[in-house]
């Protein structure tokens, strides 16, 4: 509602006597002029500017006659003075401006500035006025004067001698007698029969008093601590007329002030409390309405520790009251009692180090203009005023302070309840929370609010549900959009009155104290009347509103002497000449706009409804309006002030499925009213005969008239509601939303029978149910299931300020405060009251509609916690529970599981038994989320059963939950899991990891065991250096030594039992050929592979179906499937002129056919983003002229051009070398001599197919990674088959050559032979594509059988079908190909290996790189 803002300012007074301190501050009516008293001093200061006017010091003489000044108090018309001394008597002064108008403070332009000198009502908007005071009546009432009180033209004074003086404003007593207190009866209520009983003691007298004019009495304090209010019975005003009510209970009050606006009268008592009464209209008696008391949860060290309440004051709109304590301090209340600030807690008590402040002592406090200052008399430092003799030392004297507050533009302005967005209204800027996506920003913002509630320590970002929305609407939900309002308007029109924000949040507009202006956000301009008399000649009364494209407000006409309703529209020149006016019968007090009818609320109690439509006639574009309806309300309402706010909503008893016809559903508007407090409304009347819409002239239809009024609630401050509608999200748009100050809110829900069943008799068909949330409701975002608020928030600066002198400054003393955005969700709060009412399939209708928004999740959460907290905390046994209700409620959401486990995992452990008795055993949960395949939430639950089981039970389930997260390759999971199994072996199950933490990435993780081995595969290795083959890992490893950790702990028997699980997984990988999962859980658990292999060399780790095999790995790393093509019959390729591409290429590469080990060091590792699981990056193209063309390559060579990003070309995601890698680029065959050497198209087709015929980059990096591993290990079977897929002679004759130079199995050696002949025999039937390459490697397959004869005996041998040349294959291809696709392999049992269809494989890659979200892994080779 209002918050403070800043540093509070300190008005100089003039030096003097600590006795001419002030101590008293009282505004005028108007509240520009503020009397500001001191002993023997009266000072009138200005407001804008705050500037001391003039002083009136009485002479040494009279005051000791007269005493010290007391009190002050205005005449209503802000001419005169009323001074009250201690010695009994008033002094009345007069306020006269001198002749012609004299300024004391002027403004000062530079020369040639457009100021507007000329403007009507210049001097007196921008100019301190100079002005004189005058004593011109001493009156004197022989007794000490307790009270002074202007009531309309008179001044009531109240004695210590127990008389009610009324005076009259001149200064005489109007020959009325004073009116002695013991003479008025008083009674509880004024029904009494009796005629009550009398004061009756000697030296009862008032102490405070307050005129209240919406109730006609005086609310009074008496001296001894009694309360009551006294009305006259009738209008004349004598004791026999008087009649008082008290209530019994309260004797220790202390002030009291009242609010005309809702009726209501605050006492301050001695206690420390406020209590808030009203007059109930039957009987007369006072009523409870409610406390302000801080509470001990809140302000745990201070609550009861005050002091007596000293003063209390409500804001100039009625909205907040704000209460100070004889201790100090000063807090701020809604009307009914939300807390909104108090400087006795956080920021305003203590200083940056921690030690307490002295609180701010308040001696007097008025507020100023439209509630934005509050001016403070404070105490400060009457303590120690000896310590400084500096008389420069202002700030030991008690001064002025000015407190300054922005507000909600609901206290003003209601009608803007029906908005989303929240608007703030400050003396000179706007603070708006419509951004781009105000609705993403405030979801986002409350999960994070309440996350931090429901007592998960977590950041607000950890909630991993909402990155959906976009990282600027998380960052920017705690800034306000600031629009300072424009200036040449703020100078002539000071204060902002009302403001007003349209539906999209784009524009705004704002009434200050003549005219109006309106602001747009998208072009960050105002505009202003053009003609400043046209803005001079309208007061704006009753708010303003926007309807689409217009501005539709109330107003005064000056020079007309005229009530208006005018209509402007934004687009055209701020002119009356563009405006459409209507003229109205009386003042209009409210405005509100529904859909397209205009409600207005008049000064005569009536309200009248008009319709507002869009006209264009000709160039310009106007809106008409038409009077629709007029209802009066005089019967109702006492007095037009009391009504708060008035709107036409669709809310009505029965909801749409009863009314005959969906035509009235439409138009059910009643009409809700906020008469102080009191939530009133009125339905149309549809008892009457209906008319049938098609019979009458739509135009003409008449509009049903309105039922008498019913009370919805009581002590309302706010009303939302909305006009549009979602058939999804009925219950939350057909609400009423109110706001109930310290009662929290209400919503009045309606209740639909499911499936459109006819509704039970006896189920009403709307519920009120109140909740409480944590923050000072503005907006309800009515899909979102959202409240969004501001909260003040406060900042230290004291640290800056560390001299000595400096300790007494304000940045010291107070913090500077900030206006926050805050939202929460209230989902769980409306589902938990509805269970409670046993409403449960209106809950899961709820409930399902909103199960779509992102925090939907936490909804369940907070509410199992809630209630679970409150049930299982409770110190009494609860007779009905309601969280097995919940817990079944909860049930029916798939994220059931999810809620619980983290619930469970947010409360303490001795609630665990409670919940879980409710939601069933955490075994059979944990056993459901592994059916789910939801490993995550499992691992949760496995923290639990930790927790609640015997070690035995946890180890039988986390290796169940281990050997499902290898399945499915969650390796993250897994290395927790192996923490976690280890934990439990070494008795370190006390202390369970409660969450899975990630450790700093070392340089070279898990693969220190590949790093320190020399890779001398072949003759030329040996000068790389060992280090070159680091591969680099990002992610975080198991904590533990790093590495190398399985060979130092493996003595250890968990380690063991870890181990076997590990080799299990491994052998079935490789028993399935799933080479590509292998090397995915080889480098994510940094399992030792290569000593695995040694091992299982003979018995897991041999090839038992070669074909199979190759089939198995074509599919895992989408390798295509070579074919040969047409034109192949006829090409130069074949009859030796040239070798293939491939081959040429590699011979040109360098000596070390494998891995291309001694590139120099200056190429550029283009590996670094190409590895397991990484996703494939497009590579810069880089080639190094040493290895990409050698001398051998005279004939032709590739060379990349620049990159063109030409995603089709035929080289794209392909690579020839490992150096000289070319992730996409265009391809083309150069020449060095191009006019010798032309290549026809069949030529280019032929190197097009080589080239197709190689899988994607990182394939190519994982098969050779592979086939390292494999060599290094020794299963050279394995080898043979990853030689054949990359179709590399070198590596066939590199196996060869360490099968001579080494001892090998004899076994290995027969498998790789048959294994070679079922290749060959599988090439010539179905994949004639192989044959050129098993023709190449030939050579290297004679020797192997040679080597094999040599070893084993010889058996029956049929050699290689070397026979067949390509131009046979030629045909037959062509043939299959015409036929059954590229080839005559069954497509199933291929896979996407062969290139039946290019789509189909990338499909399928795009698809496989989509499932590794585990990270990338970087494997850079040099």
């Amino acid at each position: 509602m209002y918050f403070l803002s800043g540093w509070p300012k300190r008005l100089l007074c003039p030096l003097g006597t600590p006795a001419e301190a002030p101590f008293h501050v009282q505004s005028d009516p108007q509240r520009t002029l503020f009397a500001v008293l001191a002993p023997v001093r009266l000072s009138i200061w200005y407001s804008r500017p705050s500037v001391l006017i003039v002083t009136y010091k009485e002479p040494e003489k009279s005051s000791s006659q007269f005493g010290s000044y007391k009190q002050a108090e205005w005449r209503p018309d802000s001419t005169m003075i009323a001074v009250s001394t201690a010695y009994g008597y008033i002094l009345f002064f007069h306020i006269t401006s001198p002749r012609g108008d004299k300024y004391l403070y002027e403004p000062v332009y530079p020369k040639g500035s457009p100021q507007m000198k000329g403007t009507p009502h210049f001097k007196e908007e921008q100019c301190a006025p100079a002005l004189n005071l005058e004593m011109r009546k001493i009156l004197d009432l022989q007794a000490p004067i307790m009270s002074l009180q202007s009531v309309l033209e008179d001044l009531l004074v109240a004695t210590s001698d127990g008389l009610l003086h009324l005076i009259h404003w001149e200064g005489m007593t109007n020959g009325r007698k004073a009116i002695n207190l013991c003479t008025v009866p008083f009674s509880v209520d004024l029904q009494s029969s009796r005629a009550g009983s009398f004061l009756g003691f000697a030296d009862v007298h008032i102490r405070d008093m307050e005129y209240c004019a919406t109730l006609d009495g005086f609310a009074v304090v008496f001296n001894d601590g009694k309360i009551g209010f006294i009305t006259p019975v009738s209008s004349r005003f004598t004791a026999e007329q008087l009649h008082g009510v008290w209530p019994q209970d309260v004797v220790d009050g202390t002030c009291v002030a009242v609010n005309n606006k809702y009726r209501l009268m605050a006492f301050g008592c001695a206690s420390g409390s406020v209590q808030v009464y009203t007059i109930d209209n039957t009987t007369g008696a006072m009523l409870l309405s409610h406390k302000l008391e801080l509470t001990a949860k809140q302000y745990p060290d201070i609550w009861n520790k005050t002091g007596a309440v000293k003063l209390v004051r409500w804001s100039p709109d009625n909205s907040v009251v704000t209460v100070t304590w004889e201790s100090g301090g000063l807090s701020l209340w809604s009307v009914f009692g939300a807390q909104l600030i108090c400087t006795l807690g956080g920021d305003f008590a203590y200083r940056s180090d921690g030690t307490k402040k002295d609180p701010l002592k308040i001696n007097s406090m008025s507020w100023g203009a439209e509630g934005y200052h509050l001016w403070v008399v404070s105490g400060f430092g009457a303590h120690n005023t000896g310590i400084e003799s500096d008389s420069k030392s202002v700030v030991k004297q008690p001064g002025l302070l000015l407190f300054q507050f922005i507000k909600s533009v609901l206290t003003v302005n209601p009608c803007m309840s029906n908005q989303e967005q929240v608007l703030l209204q400050g003396e000179d800027r706007l603070y708006l929370n419509c951004g781009e996506a105000s609705q993403m920003q405030s979801a986002r913002g409350s999960s994070a609010r309440s996350e931090r509630k429901a007592g998960g320590g977590r950041s607000p970002f950890a909630d991993s549900g909402l990155e959906s929305q976009g990282l600027s609407s998380l960052l920017g939900h705690r800034h306000w959009h600031v629009v300072q309002i424009s200036n040449t308007y703020l100078e002539s029109n000071w204060p902002i009155r009302f403001s007003a924000i349209d539906k999209l949040g784009q524009n705004i507009a704002v009434v200050g104290k003549f005219g109006f202006a309106h602001y747009s956000l998208l072009t960050k301009k105002w505009k202003l009347f053009g003609n400043i008399t046209q803005e001079q000649n309208m007061i704006v009364t009753g708010g303003l509103a926007w309807w689409n494209d217009f501005i539709v407000l109330a107003c005064y006409n000056i020079s007309d002497r005229q009530e208006e309703l005018r209509v402007y529209l934004r687009t055209s020149n701020l002119d009356n000449a563009f405006a459409h006016v209507t003229r109205a019968q009386a003042e209009t007090l409210l405005l509100s706009v529904f859909r397209d009818v205009v409600v207005v609320f008049r000064a005569d109690c009536s309200i009248c409804l008009y319709s507002i439509e869009r006209k264009s006639d000709g160039p310009s574009t106007t809106a008409g309006i038409q009077v629709l309806q007029e209802v009066s309300m005089s019967r109702y309402i006492p007095h037009p002030f009391l009504v708060v706010s008035v709107t036409l909503t669709s809310v009505s008893t029965e909801n749409g499925i009863t009314l005959k016809m969906p035509q009235q559903a439409r138009d059910a508007e009643s009409i809700m009213l906020n008469l102080a407090g009191q939530l009133i409304m009125m339905q149309r009347d549809r008892s009457g005969p209906q008319i049938r819409e098609k019979d009458s002239n739509p135009s003409q239809r008449k509009l049903l008239p309105f039922c008498p009024p019913v009370v919805l609630a009581q002590s309302v401050e706010n009303v939302w509601t909305t006009c549009r509608a979602n058939k999804q999200k009925r219950h939350l748009l057909e609400a009423l939303w109110l706001s109930c100050g310290g009662a929290g809110m209400k919503v009045w829900l309606p209740l639909f029978p499911r499936d459109h069943r006819k509704p039970h008799s006896f189920l009403s068909q709307r519920i009120m149910l109140p909740f409480h949330i944590n923050i000072y409701p503005l907006a309800v975002l009515f899909e979102d299931a959202l409240v969004l608020g501001a909260v003040n928030d406060t900042l230290l600066y004291d640290s800056l300020y560390t001299r000595s002198g400096a300790r007494e400054q304000l940045e010291v003393l107070f913090p500077y405060c900030v206006v926050e955005r805050t939202s929460q969700i209230y989902l769980h709060h409306i589902l938990r009251q509805l269970l409670v009412r046993n409403l449960g399939e209106q809950a899961l209708l709820l409930a399902q509609s909103c199960a779509a928004l992102p925090y939907f999740p936490h909804v369940l959460e907070l509410m199992l916690h809630e209630v679970l907290e409150e049930e299982a905390t409770s110190r009494e046994p609860i007779p009905d529970p309601l969280l097995p209700t919940v817990a079944k409620f909860i049930t029916e959401f798939p994220l059931f599981l999810q809620t619980v486990v983290h619930c469970a995992r947010k409360t303490e452990y001795a609630l665990w038994n409670y919940l879980f008795a409710a939601v069933g055993n955490p075994k059979d949960l944990f056993e459901e989320c592994l059916m789910a395949q939801d490993l995550d939430t499992a691992a949760s639950y496995l923290i639990i059963l930790q927790n609640m089981e015997v070690p035995a039970v946890s180890r039988q389930h986390a290796t169940l939950l281990f050997s499902t997260a290898l399945e499915q390759g969650k390796w993250d999971l897994c290395r927790h899991m192996m923490r976690f199994l280890k934990a439990i072996g070494s008795g370190e199950s006390e202390t369970p990891p409660s969450t899975p933490t990630a450790q700093e990435p070392s340089s070279s993780g898990g693969f220190e065991f590949f790093r320190n081995r020399s890779i001398s595969l072949s003759q030329s290795a040996e000068n790389v250096p060992a280090s070159k083959f680091s591969l680099q890992k990002t992610l975080s490893m198991p904590s533990g030594p790093s590495g190398k950790r399985w060979s130092k702990d493996s003595d250890c028997a968990e380690n063991m039992y870890i181990d076997v699980m590990l080799w299990r997984h491994a052998r079935r990988l490789l028993e399935e050929v799933r080479l590509k999962d292998l090397g995915c859980f080889a480098a994510q658990l940094g399992f030792e592979l290569i000593s695995w292999l040694c091992k299982e060399r003979t018995r897991a780790a041999r090839v038992d179906n070669f074909v199979l095999a190759l089939k198995r790995l074509h599919k895992d790393f989408l390798w295509p499937l070579p074919i040969i093509p047409a034109s192949s019959l006829n090409s130069p390729f074949k009859n030796g002129k040239y070798r293939t591409v491939g081959e040429q290429l590699l011979k040109s590469q360098s000596a070390d056919p494998f891995l291309s080990l001694e590139t120099d060091a200056g190429v550029s590792h283009v590996q670094r983003s190409q590895s397991w699981l990484g996703d494939i990056g497009p590579t810069p193209p880089e080639i190094d002229p040493a290895s990409s063309h050698g001398p051998q390559m005279q004939d032709a060579f590739l060379s990349p051009l620049s990159n063109k990003g030409d995603e089709c070309s035929i080289g794209s995601a392909t690579d020839l070398t490992e150096s000289s890698s070319v992730v996409d680029g265009d391809w083309t065959m150069v020449d060095e001599n191009f006019s010798t050497l032309s290549l026809t198209q069949s030529e280019l087709e032929h190197i097009s197919m080589e080239l197709a015929s190689k899988g994607p980059h990182k394939s190519q990096v994982q098969l050779r990674y592979l086939l390292h591993i494999f060599m290094e290990a020794g299963c050279l079977d394995w080898c043979v088959v990853i030689g054949l897929i990359l179709r590399e002679s070198s590596v066939i004759s590199q196996i060869v050559l360490l099968i001579q130079s080494s001892e090998v199995d004899g076994e290995m050696l027969q498998n790789i032979k048959t294994g070679l002949h079922a290749v060959a025999r599988w090439a010539s039937t179905d994949c004639p594509g192989y044959k050129p390459f098993l023709n190449i490697i030939k050579p290297q397959v004679q020797k192997l059988s040679e080597l094999t004869e040599e070893q084993v005996q010889p058996e029956a041998f049929q050699p290689v079908t070397v026979g067949k040349t390509p131009e046979h294959a030629g045909p037959r291809s062509e043939e299959s190909r015409g036929s059954s696709g590229h080839g005559s392999v069954p497509q199933g049992e291929v896979g996407g290996g062969s290139l039946v269809s290019r789509e189909e494989e990338d499909a399928t890659r795009a698809q496989e790189e989509e499932s590794f979200q585990d990270g990338t892994y970087d494997c850079s080779v040099s």
